[in-house]
């Protein structure tokens, strides 16, 4: 001991009295901090003795040793607390292995795992997590400065309406009154005119639905699709026919009048016209929004329910359906309704079940058909996930309830109900190829090269040319989604195989969990669905409903500065725009401009907002320039008599590059999102030090799902890729460098 020591603090000099008690002030409020913030951090005395004495700490000037002094030990990186864990959506329970998983599949700002456990309590929010970190260390550079400043700006109106429901403890009321609020918009919006209104002979498609509904309640099933087929004769799959009886018996219970064989043609009496509108709103209500819940509790769970309630918003809202099935007048939202009820079974590890909601699907609308590629390879791919044993168990029970089902939703056209012949009809009227090409001007591929190459007239005589090709084309389209899955359930099965050897863990693997490849499934019927409607054969404009619900599906669980969200929303905004046209044929003007209005709005996306730090920022800011000069234009400006269709082809020529460019970042982000959870072809992925600790997860749940670890070179392919979305962006940076840093941290522990 130093001779000091036995020297009182106030017989010290001045000056050594004056540093001593600076010195002990500064230990007692660092002490005093830390233990207030986290005391569980502490560590015992000890620990802190040995700790001191290795690094040759001497005691000076006390009598009290001061390597024994509780010095505070810095926290953890919020990312490695069970809070932060739970925002990523990774299972705290199994170690350090989060640090290597996959992609999440909606939220893009997010990179853990698929679907963890259930953990409904102390979420922390992405921008709770950004803001701790800000207020933390300060903005590093100018750049996160206006990166703050921009965050700060795009906070949109639902939002701030869900965040005041939650502060005025009424985060009960958001869903239901969103929901009414949105019940009533659509009202609004049917409030309107619509598709053939006071357009005689033909009339449009509000008198094709009320059609279908006079002939199936008056004729008998094997005349459905055969009476009177030159004025709106039944072109959709029998689930439409059995939908539409149902409704016309019903109303037939109501007023006889609205549905009299030949005599009803035409009718727009106002009884009529609400009862029309009223079965679109209830069938609505019965299917779509339940979807919606389903989709936004079971896929973004372990969010924060106002992010959960702000992503609920966005999609009750969205603006191109809203517009064709209440303003245009359609029924898409059940055929989208079960779709979506189908991808939520998938998700929940309910295959069967998915399945029939697919068939249910397609039998509403053969549209359906775009999504059946993606489907597809994703039961193949977690068939070839599950093994020989469990995967071919699983593929033949699939193959049975699709058969059945399809069976079943055919059986009035089949023996013993009807003649073997009668089952021609329905399939000739659901795949009109006799139709040609295209019919209007929609944004797609043949319309857009049709202005310099025109197809009709070279191939006049040989249309089944132009089948073959379309059908190629859409193939070549889809082919990298289909690849992805299919591989994608290869790989991680290999990966799998390799971890249960290292472990000593049997190969088996419940066939009701979800797979690895389920973050692939959304930009997978995305990338199908547009390659569809860019390539395929007679495609309407309003077909742009199909590629808009998988995007919307993304925008919904990405930060408003992620790529995710940029790409969503000009895609829906450029949606609504090629549908224009039709919009304006139907006299929904004032509809189109209030719905792109509030929905932007709602988001809190500004179009014109000058990004000039990504591709899609400024690509967004020239398109929506030119969509407004084109309007302006359109107003002011008569089209010439010999170029009638003018600023309908110049529609087409905007929208279709940017949907082109949907098509084509779908397809590199399948990729980037498929190598962060199996990694490059040909590697099976190298054992880390969690692999030993790390087994496969079969819980799962109708809410929030098991998931199986995800594994690469120390998580250096998950942290890398879980950034693509937000490429380029401040929160994402920030977030690499904290795991990277703590990655790091506990390599070295």
């Amino acid at each position: 001991m130093d001779e000091a020591s036995d020297v009182m603090p106030s017989e010290l000099p001045v000056e050594r009295r004056q540093r001593h008690t600076r010195d002990r002030t500064a230990s007692l409020n660092s002490l005093s901090h830390f233990k207030s913030a986290s005391s569980k951090h502490i560590r015992p005395r000890s620990t802190l003795r040995n700790r001191g004495s290795n690094a040759s700490m001497k005691s000076v000037g006390s009598d009290t040793d001061h390597s024994e002094i509780i010095a505070p030990i810095p926290r953890r990186h919020l990312l490695q607390t069970s809070q932060s864990l739970h925002w990523l959506r990774v299972d705290t329970s199994s170690g350090d292995e989060w640090l290597n998983r996959g992609v999440s599949p909606v939220s893009a700002s997010s990179v853990g795992s698929v679907f963890p456990n259930n953990r409904m309590a102390n979420r922390l929010s992405f921008t709770a997590l950004m803001e701790h970190e800000r207020t933390a260390v300060g903005p590093s550079s100018t750049a996160d400065a206006r990166i703050l400043e921009d965050d700060q700006g795009t906070i949109g109106a639902g939002r701030r309406f869900v965040r005041w429901m939650h502060r005025n403890n009424m985060k009960h009321w958001v869903v239901p009154s969103a929901i009414a609020a949105s019940t009533l918009v659509k009202w609004c919006i049917g409030l309107g005119t619509y598709s053939g209104h006071n357009t005689p002979p033909i009339f449009g498609d509000y008198e094709a639905q009320r059609h279908w509904m006079e002939l199936t309640v008056h004729l008998p099933v094997g005349e459905w699709y055969t009476y009177d087929l030159q004025y709106w004769g039944l072109d959709y799959p029998p689930l439409t026919a059995y939908v539409s009886w149902l409704c016309g018996r019903i109303g037939s219970l109501i007023e006889p009048s609205w549905f009299t064989l030949q005599a009803s043609r035409g009718l727009e009496t106002g009884g009529s016209k609400l009862f029309m509108r009223a079965t679109v709103v209830i069938l609505d209500l019965l299917l779509y929004i339940p979807a919606l819940y389903t989709f936004v509790c079971a896929w973004q769970g372990t969010r924060s329910s106002r992010k959960r309630h702000a992503a609920l918003l966005t999609l009750l809202f969205h603006p191109a359906l809203l517009l064709i099935d209440f303003g245009h007048f359609q029924y898409n939202s059940v055929m989208l309704g079960l779709t979506l009820l189908a991808i939520n079974a998938f998700a929940a590890g309910h295959d069967l079940f998915g399945a029939i909601f697919f068939v249910l699907s397609l039998g509403f609308k053969q549209m359906a058909l775009y999504y059946a590629p993606a489907v597809g390879s994703y039961l193949i791919g977690k068939c070839i996930y599950l093994g020989p044993v469990h995967g071919t168990r699983l593929f033949l029970r699939l193959a049975l309830t699709t058969t059945l089902a399809f069976v079943i939703m055919f059986a009035p056209f089949l023996p013993p109900f009807s003649p073997l012949s009668t089952i021609a009809a329905p399939i000739i009227r659901i795949f009109p190829f006799g139709r040609g090409l295209f019919e209007d001007k929609v944004a797609n591929f043949w319309c857009f090269t049709n202005v310099l190459v025109k197809w009709k007239q070279i191939f006049a005589s040989r249309e089944g040319i132009l089948i073959k090709a379309s059908t190629g084309l859409t193939a070549l389209g889809f082919l990298p989604a289909v690849a992805a899955l299919i591989f994608g359930g290869y790989k991680t099965r290999l990966q799998k195989d390799a971890q249960n050897h290292s472990v000593d863990v049997s190969p088996s693997m419940a066939p009701s969990s979800p797979t690895p490849i389920l973050p692939l499934l959304p930009y997978a019927l995305l990338t199908c669905s547009m390659s569809f409607f860019l390539f395929s054969f007679q495609v309407h404009e309003k077909t742009i409903l199909i590629p808009l619900l998988p995007l919307t599906l993304l925008l919904s669980g990405a930060a408003p500065t992620d790529d995710v969200f940029l790409w969503g929303a000009l895609g829906n905004n450029v949606g609504v725009f090629s549908m224009w046209p039709l919009l304006k044929k139907d006299g929904l003007g004032l509809q189109y401009l209030a719905m792109l209005i509030l929905w932007n709005r709602l988001t809190g996306y500004n179009p014109f907002k000058v990004r000039y730090r990504n591709f899609v920022g400024l690509l967004s800011s020239v398109v929506h320039t030119v969509i407004i000069i084109l309007h302006l234009l359109e107003l002011v400006v008569t089209p010439p008599a010999r170029y009638p269709d003018l600023f309908p082809v110049l529609n087409v020529l905007i929208s279709t590059p940017i949907f082109g460019l949907i098509w084509l970042w779908s397809i590199k982000r399948l990729v980037e999102v498929s190598w962060a959870i199996s990694g490059l072809p040909g590697k099976r992925g190298k054992e880390g030090p969690s692999l030993a600790a790390s087994a496969i997860s079969t819980t799962s749940s109708s809410a929030t799902f098991g998931h199986s670890p995800m594994r690469g070179e120390m998580g250096v392919r998950a942290t890398s890729l879980g950034y693509a979305s937000g490429r380029g962006r401040g929160q994402t940076d920030a977030r690499r460098r904290a795991l990277v840093a703590s990655a790091g941290g506990d390599r070295e522990h």
